[in-house]
């Protein structure tokens, strides 16, 4: 008899020590991430062959405490290796875990290596060689603080290996793991089963293996023990005969149906082929269909619907997602009355939108991502009940939902009036519902303001993931043209900041004028939704004049003013994307040439040399900046006169500057300016569109000219 520690996932080791006694071994006993056992060489090939949810078994040789690598190297060269392989064979040392003393788990297989190589040149015997690609031997060491287990791996290449999978979805479960989660999964393996998910079938082809009692190993080519000296080549060809007899007799013993749908025919044609190499392809009937409008097959009363929908790590990368969870956990309710379903996602948060109360759950891991499965017994209907089930499953965040169909009712009249295709339909209009909603085009863009302290974390999700869910019902867009944004109160141009690499460019019109906007890459879209107003009035005001846009952003007003006929344009911005987009902006509405120039420069610096005089300015700085291309920092309220003193110099006479800024309560020094020789007019309010009426202190508006 020898020791033997079979390694899994976190989360499976109560599941695998069943697993063990039902091959027939004694005392199984549960570590981390693994099971201890004993067993002779015929349960250690039977295990291997026969495991569903191991990833692989060690038999070990060794275990000591290990300090340091001089620990190390004696405890392996105390192990007599040439007793168990000959110098024929070619090894490789897999080492796991870090100490104090050994930080890196290439130098402490080195040591390993080493110790090995040692021990057959001290005997006199030929210096194994190493492979890498394609060793006899593969040498297992885990090492944990200073406990270090040493041993040979029997497998080889990991269990989940099955042979049948060539091609897999973009997201593949690892077959041990699929074989997990349908043993945990409640399903009787005579009870129909369906997956309306599927991707490349392994769920439902692991479940297969299970009903018709194929041995998950026997397709495998090569197995590590094979190479062993004390290799029984009889017992394991009895085993392997066995097994293959049971593989062709199962099928037909089965009576269990299967079911696999996906929405993607390529995928399909994938899960296909992967059923066909298992051996199960007979079994299992894949076809097309959407998971949100998934129905009984053939009307069967009862079975187990098992899936590993898709989910992003954070709530909100993939509104898509939560529309998804929303609607496949109505179909459940509506459509299944009488089955059991078991769902497996890392996302909390996605399984709360399921609106189902769990029986079950478990925590394990899928790598090293943390996930829940979750099994639900679906109540049966009557017709009355199902009718109210679906009015109830219907009605989300009520009052957020009738606010919203109220705003959109007189907004977005006006904005088709207006010729406008990006505006705001709610603006934390209600204090649970703390978002800012905006239309470009066919799409929608939810900010989310950062819920205040006293809120639950737990409670500020869900009423986000109701008003993703309210949003994509009531305006009725589909939920992969949603995008959240989380916005928190930032100074200066952190609004800026990129959220990640990409180019997602959108063609949207205002007033005429046709803008790209980037409703992905940033954090805000390329265009400010309130200034449209003022955007407009500099095009009516820009007819023959030399216009100047400081912090011009994407220079959306730059190109109100050149297709307002100004004689020339000057845009000056610090960041060469913005130019760059300010360029593009221009050249989509055909306003291309010299007479249209692009600066690239701190506007403050800029301002303090410039020596050109213009007609019309608009500058709409940041309420504060340091950012660090800056040589010192800005405030709107307290610099605000310097700007204008630069400004005037650069102003012809009878020109205007149109000054804007959304610093609230901002107050316009006027003695200041009038000492300056400058008068002002506030037109806040006259610039204030329909979509930001609620919030009169959205933004500052002023025309300002040479007195007299």
């Amino acid at each position: 008899m020898n020791q033997y520690l079979a390694i899994t996932s976190n989360g499976l080791e109560n599941l695998l020590v069943e697993e063990l006694k039902s091959l027939g071994i004694n005392e199984p006993k549960p570590v981390q991430a693994g099971v201890k056992f004993k067993a002779s060489n015929r349960d250690a090939y039977r295990v291997c062959l026969w495991s569903r949810i191991a990833s692989r078994f060690v038999k070990v040789l060794s275990e000591f405490n290990c300090q340091d690598d001089m620990d190390l190297y004696l405890s392996t060269m105390a192990v007599n290796w040439p007793s168990h392989f000959d110098a024929s064979n070619k090894f490789v040392v897999d080492f796991n875990g870090t100490n104090r003393e050994i930080r890196n788990s290439q130098y402490g297989a080195l040591k390993v290596k080493d110790a090995i190589v040692d021990s057959f040149n001290k005997k006199d015997l030929p210096r194994p060689s190493i492979s890498k690609e394609q060793p006899d031997i593969r040498v297992h060491v885990r090492l944990h603080r200073e406990k270090a287990i040493l041993g040979i791996d029997m497998v080889g290449a990991g269990l989940h290996q099955r042979g049948y999978r060539t091609e897999s979805g973009k997201a593949p479960l690892r077959e041990t793991l699929a074989a997990a989660i349908v043993m945990r999964s409640g399903w009787q393996n005579d009870k129909p089963l369906l997956d309306p998910m599927c991707g490349s079938g392994t769920l439902l082809i692991e479940a297969a293996l299970i009903a018709a009692n194929m041995a998950p190993g026997v397709n495998r080519k090569k197995w590590c023990f094979e190479s062993l000296n004390d290799f029984e080549p009889e017992v394991w060809a009895e085993l392997k005969s066995e097994a293959n007899v049971q593989a062709r007799r199962g099928v037909k013993k089965v009576d269990a149906k299967f079911f696999g749908f996906d929405n993607n025919k390529k995928v399909l044609s994938v899960a296909r082929e992967n059923a066909r190499r298992a051996g199960v392809s007979e079994l299992i009937e894949f076809n097309l269909g959407d998971a949100a409008k998934a129905r009984k097959p053939d009307n069967l009363e009862q079975g187990t619907i098992v899936c590993n929908p898709p989910y992003g790590e954070r709530l909100g990368t993939e509104p898509g997602l939560i529309a998804l969870y929303t609607s496949f956990g109505g179909q459940l309710k509506n459509e299944f009355g009488g089955w059991n379903a078991s769902i497996f996602s890392s996302s909390d948060d996605l399984l709360s939108c399921l609106r189902m109360r769990a029986d079950k759950q478990y925590k394990l891991h899928n790598g090293a991502l943390q996930c829940h499965q979750k099994n639900y017994s679906i109540a049966v209907r009557s017709a009355e009940e199902n009718e109210q089930g679906q009015k109830n499953d219907a009605v989300i965040a009520p009052d957020f939902s009738n606010r919203l169909k109220k705003n959109i009712g007189k907004i977005a009249k006006w904005a088709k009036k207006e010729d406008l295709e990006c505006y705001r339909i709610y603006d934390a209009d209600l204090p649970e519902y703390n978002v800012a909603i905006d239309v470009y085009g066919d799409n929608i863009v939810i900010q989310e303001y950062a819920a205040p302290k006293n809120i639950p974390e737990e409670k500020a999700k869900r009423r986000l993931t109701d008003v993703i869910r309210a949003t994509t019902q009531v305006t009725d867009t589909p939920a992969n043209n949603v995008v959240l944004k989380t916005r928190e109160k930032k100074k200066g141009k952190a609004q800026y900041e990129k959220l990640n690499d990409g180019s997602n460019t959108l063609k949207v019109k205002e007033y005429g004028v046709e803008l790209l906007v980037n409703l992905h890459d940033y954090l805000d879209t390329g265009l400010f939704l309130d200034h449209k107003i003022t955007r407009r009035k500099l095009g009516e005001m820009a007819q023959g004049k030399d216009f100047l846009n400081l912090f011009a952003y994407t220079g959306s007003a730059t190109v109100h003013a050149a297709c307002g006929g100004a004689k020339s344009t000057t845009t000056v911005d610090m960041s060469k994307t913005y130019l760059e987009w300010a360029k593009e902006n221009l050249k989509l509405n055909g306003q291309v040439g010299r007479q249209h120039q692009f600066i690239q420069a701190d506007c403050l610096q800029w301002l303090e040399k410039e020596q050109g005089t213009y007609d019309l300015i608009f500058i709409d700085p940041p309420t504060f900046s340091n950012s660090k291309r800056m040589e010192q920092s800005f405030d709107v309220q307290r610099d605000h006169i310097q700007l204008m003193k630069n400004l005037k110099r650069l102003l012809r006479a009878g020109g205007t500057i149109v000054f804007s800024n959304n610093k609230r309560h901002f107050k316009m020094d006027l003695d200041a300016l009038k000492e300056l020789g400058l008068t002002a007019q506030n037109i806040s309010s006259q610039t204030l569109p329909l979509d930001f009426s609620r919030n009169k202190q959205i933004h500052n508006c002023w025309l300002i000219s040479h007195a007299g």
